[in-house]
Formats: C-alpha cells, sequence, structure tokens
C-alpha cells in the first residue's frame, strides 16, 4: 500500500486491507511514528523512503521486498502516486491497471480524447502548454470557459473566464502549470458518479450532488460548500449519469477498485462528462456514503480489490450531506453561534460534528474544502435532507479573530 497514512483517509483504508485478511507492507515517505495509529496497527511491515516522487529508489525498495516475501498486490489511492504504483505492478508483473490504462485517468485531455473517441458527451476541449496556445483555444471555445490543469484533482487550479479581460486576469495564476485544458463551459447541475468494482463488475454505485457547484465555493469564502449523497439512485434524471458512467468505466478498461466521476446535468436533460478519477472521492464524501449506507466502504473496497466480492450487501437507506464551514475573521476560532439551536432541532439527524475547537487557527479555506469544520447530517426524505443541510450551511457560523 502506497502512502497508508497520508492523506488521513489512506488510513482508513490501510485497516479495510487487513481487516479483509491482507498483510500489508506500508511503504511512504513519512517516519513510522507519524503514521495515523489506524493505519500503523494494521501493517505487517513498513519501509520508509526519502521521497515517494523518485521512482527509481521507490522501485529499488519494492524490489528488494519482493526478493524476501511474495507481493500479490500493489495499491495506491492517492491521485500523484498512481502512475507510479503501475510501474510497480509492471515491475512485479502483478495485476491491476498498467501505466498505459492509469494514464488516462490522470491526463484529463487524453481521458476525453478516449471518450470522445467512443462517442460519449464530453465538453469541447483542448491542451495548451503556452499562454499564446491558451488564447488561441479561448478564440475556438468562447465564453465563458474553464481552464484547469490536465493532472489536477479536485477544483485546485481550476477556474471560469467569462471575458477575455477575466482570462488575461487569470493567467499569471497558471504559470506554474506545465500543461493545462481550456473547456467549454458546461451550465447545469454538478453530480458525482462514485464506484466500487470488481472484475470489470459495478459491485457499489454512490451518487452525490453538489450545493452550489464546487467552482462556485471555490471563488466565495462565506459559501458553505454541501455535497448530498442521494438514496434514490432510481430516481428520474439521474439514469443518464449512470449510463454515462458505465458506459466511462468500459471504455477507460476499469476493472477493481473504487471511482470517482463528475458529470453534469443541464437544464434540457442533457447530460456531460466532467472527469473521472481511479480513486475514491475526497474531502471525507466516503465517509458521507457510509453514513448513506450504514455501511463500512472502506472495508467493502479492500474486500471488493482482494476478494473479487463485497460479503455484505450494500443498501441506500439514507440521503447523506456534508456541510464544510468556513470561520469569519482571521486568526484563531473564538466561538461559534447557531450551533446549540440547531442541534436541538435537528439532533437526531447530525451522525458527525467536527469543528476546530476554540481557540484553534483556522485554515486556509482555499487550501483546504474541509476548512473549519463539518457536520453530516442524514434523513431518509430527500427535501428534508436538503433542507437540513442548508440550515447548517446557512444558520452555523464559526469566528476567528
Amino acid at each position: 500500500m502506497l502512502s497508508p497514512g497520508y492523506p488521513a483517509e489512506m488510513a482508513f483504508f490501510t485497516r479495510g486491507l487487513a481487516q479483509a485478511g491482507a498483510d500489508v507492507i506500508g511503504l511512504g515517505d513519512q517516519a513510522a511514528d507519524d503514521l495515523p495509529a489506524i493505519a500503523r496497527d494494521a501493517l505487517a511491515h513498513y519501509v520508509r523512503v526519502g521521497d515517494l516522487a523518485a521512482g527509481g529508489q521507490v522501485a529499488a525498495a519494492v524490489a528488494e521486498l519482493a526478493r524476501q516475501v511474495s507481493i500479490d498486490r500493489v495499491e495506491c489511492l492517492w491521485e500523484p502516486y498512481m502512475v507510479l504504483a503501475a510501474r510497480l505492478r509492471e515491475q512485479l508483473g502483478l495485476p491491476g491497471l498498467t501505466v498505459a490504462q492509469t494514464l488516462p485517468f490522470r491526463d484529463k485531455e487524453r481521458m476525453k480524447q478516449l471518450l470522445d473517441a467512443a462517442g460519449l458527451r464530453t465538453p469541447w476541449h483542448v491542451a495548451a502548454e503556452t499562454v499564446a496556445e491558451v488564447w488561441a483555444a479561448a478564440e475556438r471555445t468562447g465564453y465563458p470557459l474553464i481552464v484547469k490543469p490536465i493532472d489536477g484533482a479536485g477544483s485546485a487550479d481550476t477556474y471560469r473566464a467569462d471575458s477575455a479581460a477575466e482570462l488575461d486576469a487569470i493567467l499569471p495564476g497558471l504559470r506554474h502549470l506545465p500543461r493545462v485544458s481550456v473547456e467549454e463551459f458546461i451550465d447545469g447541475e454538478e453530480f458525482t458518479y462514485d464506484t466500487i468494482c470488481a472484475d470489470g463488475r459495478v459491485l457499489v454505485e454512490n451518487i452525490c450532488q453538489y450545493h452550489p457547484r464546487p467552482l462556485l465555493t471555490k471563488m466565495h469564502e462565506w459559501i458553505s460548500p454541501i455535497t448530498l449523497a442521494l438514496r434514490d439512485l432510481d430516481a428520474p434524471g439521474l439514469q443518464g449519469g449512470r449510463d454515462l458512467g458505465a458506459a466511462v468505466l468500459r471504455v477507460l478498461g476499469f476493472r477493481d477498485g473504487f471511482t470517482h466521476m463528475e458529470w453534469y446535468r443541464k437544464a434540457d436533460g442533457e447530460v456531460v462528462f466532467g472527469e473521472i478519477g481511479a480513486r475514491p472521492p475526497g474531502a471525507r464524501t466516503v465517509d458521507v456514503m457510509n453514513y448513506a449506507t450504514d455501511s463500512d466502504l472502506f472495508f467493502a473496497w479492500a474486500q471488493a480489490v482482494t476478494q473479487g466480492r463485497i460479503a455484505q450487501p450494500v443498501e441506500r437507506r439514507f440521503n447523506a450531506a456534508s456541510i464544510f464551514k468556513r470561520a469569519r475573521g482571521a486568526g484563531r476560532i473564538t466561538h461559534y453561534e447557531g450551533l446549540d439551536e440547531l442541534l436541538a432541532s435537528y439532533g437526531e439527524q447530525v451522525a458527525a460534528l467536527e469543528l476546530l475547537p476554540v481557540g484553534a487557527p483556522r485554515r486556509d479555506w482555499r487550501a483546504t474544502t474541509i476548512a473549519d469544520g463539518m457536520v453530516i447530517v442524514r434523513h431518509p426524505d430527500l427535501p428534508q435532507a436538503l433542507a437540513i443541510a442548508q440550515r447548517f450551511a446557512a444558520d452555523l457560523h464559526l469566528y476567528a479573530s
């Protein structure tokens, strides 16, 4: 397991592998003592390398391991090192995504080219490596448009430009990126399509809706982002996204593990592909999925990749939503407002509550979706679940000074 303790949710996947009966060797650049206890306790052995980005060093360490013990699988759920994991599989002759299969999940331009060739609807797109190429792409695309990293994750370094003047203002912030994708802006609602697969079969499906779209939450500090996992995947308006997701998995040849896709539904009902990663969703969304199903999907993923099945059926019992809170002011958290009243009204629907404690320094909202705290609520009725989530978004306030 590459990077078994970072980011934080990796520890739960590492534990899931051990619970599924695997002897897990962790390989990462953290000191063993810095691993989360959940990960450390799940590992049969840990090998620290100086830098996971030093592929040759990691390959040598794995070759030495392979001389001492039989290795059956190589897993990595952190996007920056998925190509490394694929190289290690090829080095050891192990099953799983190859380098050629992994690259389209990392290169958004290549990803969309493959889907275009299969006749799937993607935004108009082109890769650009220079400022001049960005301007040329903008002339072809028209406005509004999106500029994003070719190999990014989430909405980091993703910008919308509604005019040439806005694009000109954005460009200096992109100079650290070697390549970007310039895309048609799709005006519509934004959803996810998340799966756990084994042997090419979808064992678990999930759809979340973002309220509002992540690009808006990146632009405005006052917004409390909501990610809502939907209970009824057979609801009108979702089948197009499910069909699109299944087709994307077939085209890209994905067989085993977690996937996280984003897609759009336009006002006329047309569904449009956004992007996909061969990894679980971030920003605590697996926790939201767990609360929606009363399951442990970290363990379910581990069963899928080690045994080709999930022992217990995963049933969708609730609509569940995460609400991320951003404190007002700078400095350290001083107090909360609205929490007691909200808990008095909706305490039974609150599945998780994690706010920075008073005295803690507030986080940079631009650098982390989780920001200064999180609430997860759930309810079997969709309008009720959304209304409760919106109450926590609007009426819970954290202050810092």
